[in-house]
């Protein structure tokens, strides 16, 4: 039964009831295979951008379908329920996006988001370090200013997408010694010279969602490729993530929602002494308690997108709304596990695959323990 959330209209439910219906009938069925043979789920954006997935984070004057924040955060949840690889891949995306809609001008947006929005070209999103993760005070790659343009040395990790985006967003240091005001966003495309992507990453769980490291050896780009002033870099990176919180958020309640409706139908199934698991008040307790959380990380998630979708800041909201998201999908997917029992752990069912997605949650795009300096930093504000 479909039901309306707080603020969310029925053309937004509409929206994604129709992703919904995608993903249950063509991202569901390969999710195991995905999982199993480590599949890019790159294959799906055909069909996704049919739906205008692809864009949704986009106006409709740079190619987006003009849905809502809200219509594009349900249909993340829904895509995230059949298949969590395939909602990492789309986030990606939307970072690379984000970052030129935020940082750029107009001419960029033209130049790059329309054929991003139709899914002819993919995006990246290159801030991640190997030895400093996402902190600009560490911040080795350098854009070194050479005429009317720069010429970009560094390495990145753990990119998603990298291999098949048409650009990426890198940011580099255009003045070692101004911390984050030296850092700086330029769009370089994939296949200038002097870039190499390794092999995709072993990864422990969304297996789908390919990640690669980038270096770049002298990779010159035009100055026109440079997103806002020098120095403007890691203050778009920073709005771009308050954005992608919330994917991480959606991709958090899909999975969430996934196994606790598989935790659902096992205990009314399975039987126990002639009597169905449902009937123990232990397991009714743990589904009590999933439903609970579950429930509570949607009334955080929807008040960020609320200030969101009315222009208002959002960031410290954004940090809870991960945060709990993401603690939360931990223990559901772990308790789902546990009312399945023996059967739960083999690789036969999805429970140990939702478990294994989940994990990452609440690593990527900022850790759960920046999330607390955030929320901190806003309760010493006074907000």
């Amino acid at each position: 039964m479909t039901f309306l959330r707080l603020g969310t209209t029925a053309e937004d439910q509409a929206i994604a009831d129709a992703v919904a219906r995608f993903a249950d009938d063509s991202l569901a069925p390969m999710a195991h295979q995905m999982d199993e043979q480590a599949l890019s789920a790159t294959c799906h954006v055909p069909g996704l951008a049919g739906l205008g997935v692809m864009g949704m984070n986009l106006p409709e004057r740079w190619g987006g379908p003009g849905v809502t924040p809200t219509a594009m955060l349900l249909s993340l949840v829904a895509i995230s329920r059949a298949c969590a690889a395939t909602s990492s891949m789309i986030g990606a995306h939307y970072l690379g996006t984000d970052a030129v809609l935020l940082g750029g001008d107009d001419g960029q947006r033209q130049q790059w988001l329309p054929r991003c929005a139709s899914g002819e070209w993919l995006a990246a999103f290159a801030l991640t370090e190997p030895r400093g993760g996402s902190h600009p005070a560490d911040m080795r790659t350098r854009a070194v200013r050479e005429g009317d343009g720069y010429a970009i040395t560094g390495v990145k990790h753990f990119i998603s997408n990298a291999a098949e985006a048409r650009f990426m967003v890198v940011f580099a240091k255009t003045d070692p010694q101004a911390g984050a005001r030296g850092v700086s966003a330029f769009v370089v495309p994939r296949d200038l010279p002097g870039i190499q992507v390794s092999p995709p990453e072993k990864l422990m769980g969304i297996r789908g969602g390919h990640a690669f490291e980038v270096a770049l050896e002298n990779v010159r780009v035009p100055a026109s490729h440079r997103l806002g002033d020098e120095g403007t870099g890691f203050r778009t990176a920073m709005k771009v993530l308050d954005n992608s919180r919330l994917d991480v958020a959606a991709t958090s309640l899909g999975l969430a929602e996934a196994a606790l409706a598989a935790a659902t139908q096992w205990a009314r199934q399975r039987l126990v002494g002639g009597e169905p698991l449902a009937t123990r008040q232990g397991i009714q307790w743990k589904l009590a308690d999933m439903k609970l959380r579950l429930e509570a990380s949607w009334g955080l998630t929807l008040q960020a997108l609320a200030l969101r979708q009315a222009g208002q800041p959002f960031t410290q909201q954004s940090a809870m709304a991960k945060l709990h998201a993401s603690e939360m999908v931990a223990f559901v997917t772990d308790e789902a596990l546990q009312i399945h029992g023996g059967y739960g752990y083999t690789r036969e069912m999805p429970l140990e695959r939702h478990v294994r997605d989940a994990r990452i949650l609440r690593i990527y795009e900022g850790s759960s323990e920046v999330q607390r300096g955030i929320i901190a930093r806003g309760v010493l504000a006074g907000a």
